[in-house]
C-alpha cells in the first residue's frame, strides 16, 4: 500500500488530497518509561516538557559525544561530526539534523557550516539582503523556509509564489526552472541586485533545493533529541533502564546498555 502511494503521490496531490509520512516513533516509548522512571525513583515531579532548552551538561554531553541511546544518534560519523561542531545552542541541534543527510553530507555542506560557525572561514554573502535570511546557517541554505524567504524579500514573490518555487526546484523540471529563474531575476532587478548576483544567488538554490528540508521538520526531531540527551545527561541509569525495556529484543543494544550501567556504577564507587 505504502508503495503504491509513492508511485501516485503527484496524482493524490492534484486532487487535492493531504499526505502524511508518518514514522515508526517507539522512541517515544523509551521517553515516557525514563519520564515515569525518574518521577518514581527519585520521588519528583519531573516532566520532559519542564526541562530547559539552555542546560550545559546536555550541550557538553552532545560535544563529547556521549551520545549511545540518545535519538537518531548512534553512527560514528555523527559522533566525529558533533565533536567538530560543538554545539551550544538548540540551533546548533536543528542544523545537525538537518546536516546529517547524503546530499549536505556529500555536497560538503557539513563541513562548511562548521568551518563558518567557529569562524575559521568568513561568512562571505552575495548580497546584504541574504545577512539576515542566512545568519542563523553562516550564509549556508539547508532550510526550506530559508530558499522561500529568498524569494520573497530579493524577488519579490508572493508567500504562495516562492512555495511553487521551492516545490519545482525539488522536481528539477528544466522549462519549470527557467520560467522560475526569469521571474526570480526579473523581480531581483527590481529590487536593486545586479542580474549577474541575481543569477548567481538563484544557482545557490537550484543546487541546495534537493538537499533542504522543512525546518519544523527539524526541529521536532532536534527537540527529540535535546530531551533524550538530557536525561542522559542527568539521569543516565533510568534513561539505559528504559532502553532495555523497549529494545529487550535487540540484543546488543542491552549488552551495551548494560556496559554503559556498570561503567556508572563503578565510577560511583571509586
Amino acid at each position: 500500500m505504502r508503495n503504491l502511494i509513492f508511485e501516485h503521490m503527484k496524482d493524490i496531490e492534484k486532487l487535492g488530497l493531504l499526505i502524511m509520512n508518518i514514522h515508526e516513533m517507539r522512541y517515544l516509548a523509551v521517553m515516557k518509561d525514563a519520564e515515569e522512571l525518574i518521577r518514581k525513583m527519585h520521588k519528583s515531579n519531573f516532566t520532559i516538557k519542564g526541562i530547559p532548552i539552555d542546560d550545559k551538561e546536555t550541550y557538553k554531553l552532545l560535544c563529547d559525544a556521549r551520545i549511545f541511546g540518545v535519538f537518531q544518534m548512534g553512527s560514528k560519523d555523527l559522533r566525529d561530526i558533533l565533536k567538530k561542531l560543538r554545539p551550544e545552542v538548540f540551533e546548533d541541534v536543528i542544523a545537525l539534523v538537518a546536516l546529517y543527510r547524503p546530499g549536505p553530507l556529500g555536497g560538503g555542506m557539513v563541513n562548511d557550516f562548521i568551518r563558518r560557525k567557529h569562524g575559521t572561514v568568513p561568512v562571505k554573502n552575495i548580497v546584504p539582503q541574504l545577512d539576515d535570511i542566512l545568519k542563523e546557517t553562516y550564509g549556508v541554505i539547508f532550510y526550506q523556509e530559508q530558499i522561500m524567504r529568498i524569494a520573497g524579500v530579493l524577488g519579490g514573490f508572493s508567500m504562495g509564489a516562492a512555495d511553487m518555487l521551492r516545490r519545482a526546484m525539488g522536481k528539477k523540471k528544466p522549462e519549470e526552472m527557467a520560467q522560475q529563474r526569469e521571474k526570480f531575476v526579473k523581480g531581483a532587478i527590481a529590487n536593486g541586485i545586479p542580474k549577474d548576483k541575481a543569477d548567481k544567488i538563484f544557482d545557490i538554490m537550484e543546487h541546495f533545493a534537493g538537499w533542504v528540508i522543512n525546518k519544523s521538520l527539524g526541529a521536532a526531531y532536534a527537540l527529540i533529541v535535546y530531551q533524550s540527551a538530557y536525561i542522559k545527561a542527568h539521569y543516565p541509569l533510568e534513561f539505559l533502564a528504559a532502553l532495555i525495556i523497549n529494545y529487550a529484543e535487540d540484543i546488543d543494544m542491552v549488552s551495551k546498555c548494560v556496559d554503559e550501567i556498570k561503567g556508572i556504577l563503578i565510577a560511583e564507587t571509586t
